[in-house]
């Protein structure tokens, strides 16, 4: 995908909105004739004829008419539409009303005044929609800066009618109504395009291409009014289709697709610095008014302009002190009040980078868990918060006490210096496992509680600056757990004893992130068949293509992961991606079995055959084409529930293997109670086939009773012709291993395959 910025996509082309009425496209094509012929009702016609506001009359009950049409029919920034529609109707009542002004005679001097104030009273309107879609490009909507651009147009008007008196212009002699609808018109005309440009400065948003529009059309209109402030109110012939023209761009604004934008955080001191900014401006026409001893109109704006930014800085005050609650919230754990996990490890990598020497301790509970069973989980809270009430005496200023989650608390002490890291480290877990030691007084009852400290000071292997935060927030667990197996209590982290413990922990955090990154992939074993030498099948076996380690083989990862709980997201993406890839070949003709392995706790998972179910309809893979292969060792973590998970899985017509057959406890009851259609023999058999008898009696006998019992016999392990040859005066049906191939990729499977003899149809 192209990219302009920082691998944000470039904008599209602009598009019409789906469904726009062929209706629309004609408003706005008439809008655009009207903008064109606009300049012949400019200066040389009657300033009172009634003709001469029908232009007006009619471009913006059409557009209208268009932005109307715009906020009923598409939900998307419905509020945006409706609000510069009303703007829109506002200019349309005037100009029907000034047309009526004017043809009655009695009326006909001040028949303008509505049309020209007209742009004033929409003002509130366009500027609201105009904050409303600057808000779609951020987090927070803020009604109230309607009152900041108000006392902006106050102020801009307060500056020209200072800036008119100034420079004796002509104008400033002409009816108020005139010079102030003027200004007005002006000053709201500059506050808008500033506003509409502040929608373009955010870095989504200036992608979309009605933003420009709106741009475009403000700033025609603004050229319009100044045009006619420097030429003493009069209307200059060239700028008369100005308006229209506005309106054309308007209307195209409206009737093209919304661009895609991604919101941008607040800035929450714009609105203080607008608000600075007038009333530093109002506070200079006052006083040049003051010391001309004038006291008009200007004066007048200025101070209702100084009034409204004073009010916009007080609420932005409450703001403020409400944004400072819920930062408080936000880094607070609401059961005890502490630092939460969030603050701790801002402190730790604030710390960290002003490189001050630092102990991190990680405290964890022992045996919690039998405070809530037996108690209550309301007495396991009150339990937490007297231990966070009893640690924070420990506490020295620059540390900091916090509760990660759960029963695990932590501490952020700065150390001395002078001292040994490793020696105050020390001294610091013995003054928190001190404050535990006497009882805790929950509900009537006394109860000891004792704890194991981890405990990672910030040098060593620790390097001060960013990462500094999880990387002591690691060591420090692999030194918790450290000591509760050692039952000492406390454990200061040493690379030595402790390294892979840790490591263990940062490759479960990148498993993690591998499982939703694409980074596991499978690589596939052949299955021959003795008899014939014909592949007929497959075990997939998965990889980890780590970004840093390179291909990781699966006894690098599987024991962590199953430890760890991911096994069960594990398996269900190697199961998708094996299911995928049977039926890729299907559809290619290669009709191979696809085997896969399961875990103990898969087998304990009793929503795995719905989720295989599933796989294997949506993919079009019929189930006997899938193997599914278990060992007999996790067969023997819960019986009962195991196979209750096997039958399940039978019952689909999936078939269900013993894997390392023989190394078990080769209880010949699973034989005859699981639904087995597969035994696979353990490598360990086929490497003792030629030299040892006992090995060959015991395999010639596995054999013979498989086939009584109806089941497929497949050797693993197979490296040598010789040892194929036995296996198959012995009758095992089916082999597997390097003789044959290697685990290979999908791409190289398929070339291994084309150099043999087909698989069977």
């Amino acid at each position: 995908m192209a990219s302009d910025e920082e691998g944000m996509p470039s904008a599209p082309p602009p598009r019409l909105l789906p469904g726009t009425p062929r209706w629309v496209l004609a408003v706005a094509a008439l809008l655009g004739a009207a903008a064109l012929v606009a300049p012949v009702f400019a200066p040389g016609a009657d300033p009172i004829d009634p003709l001469r506001f029908l232009p007006a009359l009619a471009v913006n009950a059409g557009l209208c008419v268009v932005l109307g049409w715009r906020a009923r029919s598409f939900p998307q920034e419905r509020l945006v539409w409706e609000r510069i529609a009303l703007s829109a109707a506002v200019v349309t009542v005037a100009a029907a009303v000034t047309a009526v002004l004017a043809v009655v005679p009695a009326t006909r001097a001040y028949a303008a005044v509505p049309l020209e104030w007209a742009p004033v009273a929409a003002f509130p309107f366009v500027y609201a929609g105009l904050v409303r879609w600057n808000r779609f490009g951020t987090n927070l909507a803020d009604p109230n800066d309607v009152l900041n651009g108000s006392a902006a147009a106050l102020a801009a008007v307060a500056v020209l009618d200072a800036l008119l008196t100034a420079t004796g212009s002509p104008l400033a002699a002409a009816p108020w109504w005139d010079v102030y609808a003027l200004l007005g018109q002006v000053a709201t005309g500059l506050v808008l395009l500033g506003t509409a440009l502040s929608v373009v400065g955010l870095g989504s948003m200036n992608r979309d291409p009605r933003i420009w529009l709106v741009v475009a059309a403000l700033a025609v209109a603004l050229c319009g009014d100044v045009g006619r402030l420097f030429n003493d109110g009069a209307q200059v012939a060239w700028l008369a289709g100005a308006a229209p023209l506005g309106a054309v761009l308007l209307t195209a604004a409206a009737v093209l697709r919304p661009g895609r934008t991604a919101p941008q955080p607040t800035d929450p001191t714009a609105s203080t610095i607008g608000a600075f900014v007038v009333i530093v401006a109002s506070t200079a026409v006052l006083l040049s008014g003051a010391v001309s001893d004038s006291a008009g109109a200007a004066t007048w704006c200025a101070a209702l302009a100084a009034t409204g930014s004073s009010v916009r800085l007080l609420i932005n005050v409450r703001e403020l002190a409400q944004l400072a609650v819920s930062r408080r919230e936000a880094l607070t754990d609401e059961l005890t009040g502490l630092a939460n996990r969030r603050a701790v490890l801002r402190r730790v990598e604030e710390a960290g980078a002003e490189g001050l020497p630092l102990a991190f301790a990680l405290l964890d509970l022992d045996k919690f868990k039998e405070v809530n069973d037996g108690l209550g989980h309301a007495a396991g809270d009150d339990l937490l918060r007297l231990v966070a009430a009893r640690l924070k005496p420990v506490l020295r200023t620059g540390d900091l006490l916090g509760r990660l989650g759960g029963d695990e608390f932590a501490v952020v002490a700065v150390l001395d210096a002078g001292v040994a890291p490793e020696d105050a480290a020390e001294a610091l877990g013995r003054r928190l496992l001190g404050q535990l030691r006497e009882p805790f007084r929950i509900g009537g009852m006394s109860v000891h509680v004792t704890s194991s400290i981890g405990l990672a000071p910030s040098v060593g292997s620790a390097r001060p600056g960013t990462g500094t935060a999880e990387l002591l927030l690691q060591q420090a667990d692999a030194a918790m757990y450290a000591a509760k197996r050692a039952g000492t209590g406390q454990a200061v982290y040493d690379d030595a004893q402790h390294g892979d413990a840790s490591r263990h922990l940062a490759l479960v955090e990148e498993l993690r992130a591998a499982l939703t990154s694409d980074q596991l992939v499978l690589h596939h074993q052949p299955q021959v068949d003795v008899a014939t030498g014909r592949t007929v099948g497959v075990e997939a076996l998965v990889r980890w293509a780590h970004p840093v380690r390179g291909l990781l083989g699966p006894a690098e990862f599987l024991p962590q992961a199953e430890v760890h709980g991911l096994m069960g997201l594990l398996t269900d993406e190697v199961l998708r991606q094996a299911v995928a890839q049977s039926a890729a070949w299907r559809r290619d003709g290669r009709h191979l079995r696809m085997s896969v392995n399961l875990s103990a706790s898969n087998l304990l998972d009793t929503t795995l055959p719905c989720r295989v179910a599933d796989l294997l309809r949506d993919a079009g893979v019929p189930p006997e084409a899938l193997v599914l292969e278990v060992t007999e060792s996790v067969l023997l973590s819960d019986p009962d529930r195991s196979l209750a998970v096997v039958r399940r899985l039978a019952d689909l017509g999936v078939t269900v293997s013993i894997d390392d057959f023989g190394t078990g406890y080769s209880s010949l009851s699973y034989l005859r109670e699981l639904p087995v259609a597969e035994l696979k023999l353990d490598r360990s058999f086929t490497a003792g086939l030629l030299t040892d008898a006992r090995t060959e009696a015991i395999v010639a006998s596995t054999v013979a009773l498989a086939h009584r019992l109806g089941l497929r016999v497949v050797a693993e392990g197979v490296e040598a012709a010789e040892t194929l040859d036995h296996l198959a005066a012995l009758g095992c049906d089916e082999s597997q291993g390097y003789l044959h191939a290697p685990p290979l990729a999908a791409e190289r499977l398929v070339e291994w395959l084309d150099g043999r003899v087909l698989s069977v149809p």
